[in-house]
Parts: C-alpha cells; structure tokens; sequence
C-alpha cells in the first residue's frame, strides 16, 4: 500500500498530508497517515505475524510513541491481519513401557534465570505433499532460542538425536548442571538418546504421562511455527519445508522475532543481554 492508498484508506488528502509535514502541529488524522506507513513497514517486516502490542514495540524502538489501540485501529483500517494460531489439541505420545522412565525435575521449579540451565525438546510433523514430514527441536526455556533441530520422514531416534548433537554444538559450554526435558515418548527413552545426556553430564526430565501440559512452551512454540512458517501452506515436498524452516527458524525467530516473555526482545536480542549481566 503507498502513500496513496493510505490517504484514501483514512480519508485524509494528499495536500493536506503534504501540508502537515511543515506544519508545528497537525491534525491528528493526518498525522494517522505518517503513523500507518510505519505500522504498514513494520507489519510486513515480522512477515504479517505481528499484532498491534509487538509493532507498538517496534514503533518505540523507532523513537515514535504510540499505543497499541491506535495501531489496532489503523492496522484494521489497512487490512492488516496476522495468522492466527490454531487451537491446542492435545496429542499422545508414543511410549515404550519398557524403557526407564525420568522423573519430571520441572515440578515446582521457578522458571530458568540463566542460559543452560533447562533446555527443552519436542517432536511435531508437518503435512506436505509427499506425505508427513517430522520435526524435532531443542530449545534454552531462559531465552527460547532454538538451538538445535532436525528433519526427518520418519520417527526414528536418529531425528531427536540429530537435533541434540546440534545444540551440543551449538553450547560448547560445560552442561553439568543442565536439565534436559521432553514427553514420554520412546525417541527419548531409548538407550542412545539417554547414553547422549549420560556423556555430557546432562540430567534427564520428563512429562508426567498423559500430561503435555508440563512442556507447554514447547506446545506453544509449535502453534507459533504451524501459524507464522506455513499459514496453512502445505508445501510440495520434504525438501521444501525443511528450506521453509531454516528460513524461518534462522533469519526469523532466533534473530529477529520479539517475544513478550522475554521483554519483547528476541531471543539472540535476550541471550545477548543476559551474558551481559551475568558477566558483571
């Protein structure tokens, strides 16, 4: 939409647009029209996922002070609508009865202040035309950075492997003192996966059974993902998607997508913050 439209859209001429930008003070509505470019820019800038609080964000970043009912309003007028999120489903996880089953070490533990402290992982799929493709990820729960991940056609443990030798990569760090938590499902009893926490000191965590609810920031990043990196798009192969993911995962959600958990920074924005503090 340029400059034209938007004066149409909020019924204010262009010379009276014009005007007001040499003038000390100006109508309100034509001072909409400088604001709805913005809002326009930075709609489009987070890919059309932000709402009215996350550009309001960006506007302050800018220098312009605005509140979000008046971007809600102006968004409304230009047709600017997010992806919605779909509704939670809870789904079941396929278990091993024969495999050791962790405790859930997450139980009444006040959420992570520092990097490394809990890092947690979990498996979706993803329709595409040659049929479900599956995806695994590891995440810090202190920065919701996603540190490692991985593709697979099926569910074999090579897939949540794969992602955490990522993320070991990633943190070439001691993980002593790292708790490390998924569901019940058997990629994560099985003996290689476990043997991989065990070489690294790494302390094993799971849901309590039927209970996805105790890795609920992991559910949620899934919604965001579903809604934000295929908006009901399904793509033609495997290959595709997992072009779609490391676009979205690397350029987008990592570097650049505000999070209101972390003060509507993103997560490299908030780990870099973090180091700063703990390294003073």
């Amino acid at each position: 939409m340029n400059l034209r439209e938007v004066c149409k859209t909020l019924e204010v001429s262009r010379s009276g647009y014009h005007a007001h930008q040499h003038k000390a003070e100006g109508n309100r509505r034509v001072q909409d029209v400088t604001l709805a470019l913005e809002v326009q820019k930075a709609f489009h800038s987070s890919r059309c996922t932000y709402g009215s609080p996350r550009i309001m964000q960006i506007m302050r970043r800018k220098g312009i002070r605005s509140g979000k009912n008046r971007i809600a309003r102006l968004m409304c007028a230009q047709g600017l609508k997010v992806h919605q999120k779909r509704r939670f489903v809870p789904r079941t996880t396929v278990a091993d009865k024969d495999s050791p089953i962790a405790p859930n070490h997450l139980l009444e533990r006040p959420a992570p202040q520092r990097l490394n402290e809990v890092w947690l992982t979990d498996i979706t799929y993803l329709p595409t035309s040659e049929g479900w493709l599956y995806l695994a990820v590891e995440m810090d729960q202190c920065s919701r950075r996603i540190l490692g991940w991985s593709t697979h056609a099926s569910l074999a443990t090579l897939l949540p492997t794969q992602a955490l030798e990522r993320a070991l990569q990633a943190r070439d760090t001691s993980l002593a003192n790292l708790i490390h938590h998924s569901d019940r499902g058997c990629q994560y009893t099985s003996t290689k996966f476990r043997n991989h926490l065990k070489l690294r000191g790494i302390t094993q965590s799971m849901s309590r059974k039927a209970n996805c609810y105790d890795n609920a920031t992991m559910e949620s990043f899934w919604a965001t993902l579903k809604a934000e990196c295929f908006n009901n798009i399904v793509p033609p192969t495997h290959a595709k998607a997992t072009s779609m993911i490391f676009d979205y995962i690397e350029t987008f959600y990592n570097p650049v997508r505000l999070h209101s958990a972390l003060a509507y920074q993103s997560p490299v924005e908030f780990e870099q913050t973090i180091q700063i503090i703990q390294n003073n």
